[in-house]
């Protein structure tokens, strides 16, 4: 069924010839008559109307309207619906054409027949207005109507514009008589009313007819019934008087007066009409569904990860205000790197080994290695804003500035980095120190030259028995913090820094720079698993670092393709550093710290245990040369010793990264490699030292324990001393000339923090 045409009378055709009047004192006049009892009741006379009318500038652009947002997993599967308005623009042909006359019956019946103004209705107005003393009844047409649903589209969430395109005065109604006659000269008929559609309200977050349809009867616009479609037609007056929901009674009212108002202009058959009226409102309430809380599989943090790209890459935006412009228009298919397997996996594990109800949570992100790709990302608690549902916005994988807080401290996984830094900077895989079970910190040089502090502050290694020499290999495997604290000492810490730049650490989880501390090689500063994930997946990849990406493409409503951002890969070290970490860290789990947590099918694979002071946060971040991942565990607000507590149904007298995120890092990994080939390691030899000096025994030193400097020997692959810029063991009162600064014995370096754990 069509909506019916008509060539109209004299009277209706003299309303299409209006546009030609321009500013003659008609319009004026019949603006005024349509809103108001009297223009003079503005003091306003017809010449001031009619320069109004004048000056409108004539140049209306009907905007790209809002409409939802889809984002879908790298499988296709959509993972969220987004919007800031719901709404999906039909074409006519996508709308039941009882729809279309329906709401031409009810709003405008003489629609196809008059032009931009309909003088038949300003009269009537003019005399109901007159006889009633009120501005009790309009006569606006469907196209001044759309007019003005533009206005309000345009205001969006700006309640001072919004209270300027509905307010009811002669300055608005003679604009938006203009605008109504240009579109009426650029569009057809059939235009307008299709417009129309596509941009009223309907309630409940529904805009335009195909949300409505969705909405209230859980169906397509194209496959409305009489019934509905009248149900529908007649709330667009008052959405909220006549809600279905609230409202049933009224809302039935107002359907049957639309339906006999079909029946009164012949658009449908008694027969039909009949039918229609005794037919229930048949309601189908689907409720909105909107943004990230509707994921499911725990991907409502990643979703919103998506959100935060695209209001703040400049790939979709040179200013805020243009990201934020795109993301409310909407109507964007963005397709991303989530891998819906993988993240299933990740989800699996951080629900099923920590309960949402436990003092701690679990966060884990897996990422490709070589291509940045983000596969999974899931934490124990959900998406949500519903405390009492133990529900959380906050995405503990990323950093504040993607919706996360300010980080964890990632402990002894930091060490591998350091580890890279020293390999890079010459030092031999095979270097040996003391590593005496307690120390204080050393005076250290950074790039910007030497650094101390001379509180006298200590760290000792986890237990008592754990005291050196020890070789890089033995020290990696047992996480021995002295070890780490002097070969940081022995290269400086500026290579350590160079090094976080290349693995995307240079930047904490709370976006300050990374401070070149001693202590940064323990792990005391916080960063992100996402950061910890995509650092590891450099070692995978033979050191390439990719930085972490999200999106694989984004396709605007009208079909352009816009750039997402880049992974930026770069050669971080060199692939003989990286099969120098990769085989260091295969050590870790087949010979230390995390020698338990071996994959079911018996793959290599790599990793770092973590456990920072006071078992405030525990890590696993391991990888295999194909995928890296990152487990946390802890207090959200950092502060939950885990000692004594009860994690997902198990006792733990103390928390480990081997028996606390370990076992969740096993269970996601093991899933999500199911199935896939195993891929291996490219190793290096590793040769074993021919003899161990015990400390306070080298060669060429003095006995004694003062691990300061200047009375311990500092084994070297054979030979004392420190081979970083011609460094001599020794010097005036035990001082230790490094790299040509003189370090006088018991300085510390800057703010070290507290120790890193096991």
């Amino acid at each position: 069924m069509a909506p019916s045409r008509s060539t109209g009378t004299f009277m209706d055709k003299a309303g299409h010839g209006v546009k030609f009047l321009g500013g003659s004192i008609l319009a004026g006049v019949l603006v005024a008559g349509m809103a108001l009892p009297a223009v003079g009741a503005f003091g306003l006379t017809a010449k001031d109307t009619a320069d109004s009318f004048d000056n409108i500038p004539d140049d209306f652009k009907q905007p790209t309207l809002s409409q939802a947002s889809m984002i879908y997993d790298a499988k296709g599967g959509l993972i969220a619906k987004v919007y800031d308005r719901d709404r999906t623009i039909l074409t006519a042909e996508q709308m039941a054409p009882v729809m279309r006359q329906a709401q031409v019956d009810i709003e405008d019946a003489r629609f196809y027949e008059h032009g931009a103004i309909d003088l038949k209705g300003v009269l009537r107005a003019i005399t109901k207005n007159a006889e009633s003393g009120t501005t009790a009844q309009g006569a606006s047409t469907l196209t001044q109507q759309y007019v003005k649903n533009v206005f309000v589209e345009q205001a969006g969430d700006d309640q001072q514009a919004f209270l300027e395109a509905t307010k009811k005065s002669l300055g608005r109604k003679i604009q938006e008589l203009k605008y109504a006659i240009k579109l009426e000269e650029d569009l057809t008929k059939d235009q307008i009313l299709t417009n129309y559609l596509n941009i009223t309200f309907y309630g409940h977050q529904a805009y335009g007819v195909e949300a409505a349809a969705n909405r209230y009867f859980s169906k397509s616009a194209k496959d409305l019934t009489v019934p509905e479609a009248a149900m529908l037609a007649g709330l667009v007056q008052n959405p909220t008087a006549y809600d279905p929901i609230a409202h049933p009674q009224a809302a039935q009212t107002r359907r049957n007066t639309v339906i006999n108002k079909l029946l009164e202009y012949k658009h449908i058959t008694p027969e039909q009409a009949k039918e229609a009226l005794a037919a229930p409102l048949g309601i189908k309430y689907s409720e909105p569904q909107n943004g990230c809380i509707t994921a499911q599989n725990g991907m409502g943090f990643f979703c919103d990860y998506v959100r935060h790209v695209i209001k703040q890459d400049p790939a979709f935006g040179a200013t805020a205000a243009d990201r934020q412009k795109l993301w409310a228009q909407g109507g964007l298919k963005i397709n991303t790197t989530i891998d819906p397997g993988k993240q299933a996996a990740m989800y699996n594990a951080v629900t099923k080994k920590v309960y949402v109800t436990d003092p701690v949570s679990a966060a884990g992100s897996m990422v490709e290695p070589g291509t940045g790709k983000i596969l999974a990302m899931a934490q124990t608690r959900p998406y949500g804003l519903d405390t009492s549902k133990n529900q959380a916005v906050l995405n503990l994988n990323v950093g504040t500035a993607m919706g996360g807080g300010s980080g964890f401290s990632p402990g002894s996984t930091f060490k591998p980095v350091v580890a890279a830094a020293a390999l890079e900077a010459g030092i031999p895989i095979t270097q040996e120190y003391p590593s005496p079970n307690e120390m204080l910190y050393p005076k250290m040089s950074t790039c910007d030259g030497p650094t101390s502090n001379q509180k006298g502050e200590s760290l000792t290694n986890e237990s008592p028995d754990e005291k050196g020499p020890y070789s890089l290999q033995v020290a990696m495997q047992k996480s021995v913090n002295t070890y780490f604290i002097q070969l940081e000492e022995q290269m400086g810490l500026c290579p350590v820094k160079q090094m976080t730049d290349k693995l995307g650490l240079s930047t904490l989880a709370n976006g300050t720079q990374i401070k070149q501390i001693a202590s940064m090689t323990l792990g005391t500063q916080e960063v992100s698993p996402l950061q910890m994930a995509s650092a590891y997946a450099a070692f995978a990849a033979r050191g390439l670092y990719c930085s972490p990406v999200a999106l694989t493409s984004v396709t605007t409503s009208d079909g352009k393709q816009l750039k997402v951002p880049d992974a930026n890969c770069n050669q971080a070290m060199s692939q003989t550093t990286a099969d120098g970490i990769n085989t260091l860290l295969l050590g870790v789990t087949e010979k230390g710290t995390g020698s338990a947590l071996g994959l079911d099918d018996g793959r290599q694979i790599a990793g770092k245990t973590g456990t920072t002071d006071h078992r405030y946060a525990a890590w696993f971040t391991g990888y295999t040369p194909d995928l890296a991942t990152s487990v946390w565990l802890g207090g959200v607000g950092g502060n939950v010793e885990m000692r004594n507590i009860r994690i997902g149904g198990k006792p733990f007298g103390a928390v480990y990264g081997a028996d606390g995120p370990g076992p969740i890092w096993q269970m996601a990994m093991n899933q999500a490699l199911d199935g896939s080939a195993p891929a291996s390691f490219h190793r290096v030899d590793i040769p074993q030292p021919s003899q161990s000096p015990t400390p306070g025994n080298s060669p060429s030193a003095p006995s004694g324990d003062n691990v300061q400097g200047g009375n311990t020997g500092w084994p070297n692959g054979g030979t004392t001393g420190w081979p970083n810029g011609g460094a001599t063991n020794g010097g005036t009162d035990g001082g230790l000339v490094n790299g040509g600064v003189t370090l006088p014995p018991g300085t510390v370096a800057g703010n070290t923090g507290k120790p890193g754990r096991h």
